[in-house]
């Protein structure tokens, strides 16, 4: 870490560091069947000291839960780099228990992020690539009529997890932010040329360029992006008016590559939890209110922003700066399993747990 403007670590070590901490991040048995995901939380809270528990340990109430935020700050749970080995193996179970092995791959990238900020900046912000943060909401259980949730966050990653026993019920919101968008050299484990959420703006790409010239018009709707996602952190995130062009208005390849982009933000789930959002994207009249939406420049390389948006859910991808992206998938009844969950709610008896603490 930085220290101060003034002084910079030797790179040979921090790269050295950077090199040793990755070889070590969430490695286990990726051969294996994923685990149920209230063993793997309870066997993390096992391994938390009760003095420490209580940060862990958090009330399954929406007021905790939505407190989320993707810039760099101090975040309740526990933070990777404070956790023993015993925590650390049983956080990587609960991962995998949501993500296939691209997935972790995925957050470990972003995560090694802060490695390369830390040798690129100069003005003197601390970076920390294991100021990535676990907690859990309410009381992990197998029964079925147990909800409960967990949540990663840090630096441009904030994923959310609701469940009703070992049953996933939501997985959303999904925040993916990557800075550099691009690496412009060797950082230790990343290579140059790495673009952590490469494939997402290559897919939308690949759609814009095969519009038409009427179809374009449509679908690029400003000529300049919009600083920042539009949804922000919000705790609900509102529906912005329905811009872009609509999937009827695409061809039937054009249709399928605009359901393949939005796969490719739904990819480093597990099989099952992917086809679940996926069927929600389509569920109903969901495909007849989609639309795709580009401000910005369409060249590569200058600030640009795309969106998707039904319905019931939007994706933002956002690079404003140029090399600076944001994604976000946010869910405008069911993030943290609002709709779903919504009857337990109701139907818990006090003193049932969701308002402690």
């Amino acid at each position: 870490m930085l220290a101060s403007a003034r002084v910079r670590p030797n790179r040979r070590a921090v790269l050295g560091a950077a090199g040793a901490w990755m070889a070590g991040l969430m490695t286990g048995a990726s051969g294996q069947s994923p685990p149920g995901a209230s063993a793997a939380a309870l066997r993390l809270r096992a391994a938390t000291p009760a003095g420490a528990q209580g940060g862990l340990m958090l009330p399954f109430t929406l007021e905790a839960r939505s407190d989320w935020h993707y810039t760099p700050r101090r975040r309740a749970g526990i933070a990777w780099r404070d956790m023993s080995a015993a925590q650390r193996d049983a956080t990587t179970a609960l991962l995998r228990s949501a993500l296939t092995e691209t997935g972790l791959d995925k957050v470990r990238a972003v995560m090694a992020l802060e490695i390369a900020l830390r040798e690129l900046e100069t003005f003197g912000l601390s970076r920390d690539p294991e100021n990535y943060a676990i907690a859990i909401f309410g009381e992990p259980a197998a029964d079925a009529a147990s909800a409960w949730g967990w949540r990663l966050e840090g630096h441009h990653l904030s994923l959310h997890w609701s469940l009703r026993g070992d049953r996933y019920v939501a997985t959303l919101p999904q925040f993916f932010g990557a800075n550099p968008a691009r690496v412009p050299r060797d950082f230790g484990p990343l290579r140059a040329g790495r673009r952590v959420l490469g494939e997402e703006e290559d897919r939308a790409r690949a759609l814009l360029a095969s519009l038409a010239a009427s179809q374009r018009s449509t679908a690029v709707f400003d000529d300049r992006p919009f600083g920042d996602i539009v949804t922000r952190n919000a705790a609900q995130a509102r529906t912005p008016e329905p811009r872009g062009i609509a999937f009827g208005a695409l061809s039937a390849a054009q249709q399928a590559q605009l359901l393949a982009l939005v796969s490719a933000f739904a990819e480093h789930l597990q099989p099952e939890l992917a086809q679940a959002r996926l069927a929600r994207v389509r569920a109903g009249e969901g495909l007849a209110s989609l639309r795709f939406g580009w401000a910005g420049a369409t060249e590569a390389g200058r600030p640009f922003y795309f969106r998707i948006q039904g319905a019931a859910f939007i994706i933002e991808y956002d690079n404003s700066g140029g090399d600076h992206v944001h994604s976000v998938w946010r869910d405008f009844d069911g993030d943290w399993g609002h709709d779903v969950l919504a009857e337990h709610y109701r139907d818990a008896a006090p003193g049932h747990g969701h308002g402690r603490r």
